[in-house]
């Protein structure tokens, strides 16, 4: 498959493009800044320079011409205030949807978060964060050109990864790491009845591979 990744030089992104890569797929990821590219070269992917914020749907389709997935993995990050929540965590989701659409890439997988809410209240930061991704997810759960899996990882950490977990509809709160996230990725994308789920991951007890199949379909 070729996949492309929105925020490519994210730490979920460079962890699955490493993995895609090594399965034998064809993977490109989206960075803003041409210094990032030596980064995804080391993990096995193509460097795409774009900025998603400034972007208009024509560019990012064109980078998405003949791909078999594309994955939106990009985030304002941790140290960005509220208005670079709405431009990148919801705009820059739905600039990216809407291209895979022009693109004619139906799977398309979102790395949002637990507690995503369009409906979220609050001022501070954080609240805008989870109402800016709760609005992206809606959008996408809203197109019927899409296969759409919508990823909401718990507390992310840099532990080493285990390989198991757990994967539901509602998991309810825990950490997971980044490498389980990454491998859980990779399971979905190669699982397309997942399509039309939105799924909550913590660590647990179910190997990724099986994690994925037993919701498959559901």
């Amino acid at each position: 498959m070729r996949i492309v990744i929105a925020g490519g030089h994210g730490q979920i992104a460079l962890r699955l493009e490493q993995l895609l890569a090594a399965r034998g797929d064809e993977v490109a990821g989206i960075i803003r800044k041409a210094e990032q590219g030596d980064d995804l070269r080391e993990a096995g992917a193509e460097p795409l320079l774009l900025d998603l914020e400034s972007a208009s749907v024509e560019e990012v389709a064109e980078h998405l011409q003949g791909a078999d997935a594309a994955v939106f993995a990009a985030g304002a990050g941790s140290g960005s205030g509220a208005g670079r929540k709405n431009t990148v965590d919801k705009g820059a989701a739905i600039l990216f949807a809407d291209a895979a659409v022009r693109a004619g890439v139906r799977r398309f997988v979102v790395v949002s978060s637990m507690g995503a809410d369009p409906k979220h209240e609050g001022d501070e930061v954080f609240d805008v964060y989870l109402r800016a991704k709760g609005e992206a997810d809606e959008y996408v759960r809203g197109l019927d050109a899409l296969d759409w899996t919508i990823l909401r990882p718990g507390m992310l950490t840099n532990d080493a990864g285990t390989g198991l977990v757990r994967l539901e509809a509602h998991t309810g709160r825990g950490p997971i790491p980044r490498d389980d996230v990454a491998a859980a990725l990779a399971e979905l994308l190669d699982t397309p009845a997942t399509a039309g789920l939105t799924l909550e991951l913590i660590s647990g007890s179910a190997p990724v591979s099986v994690a994925v199949k037993s919701v498959a379909g559901n």
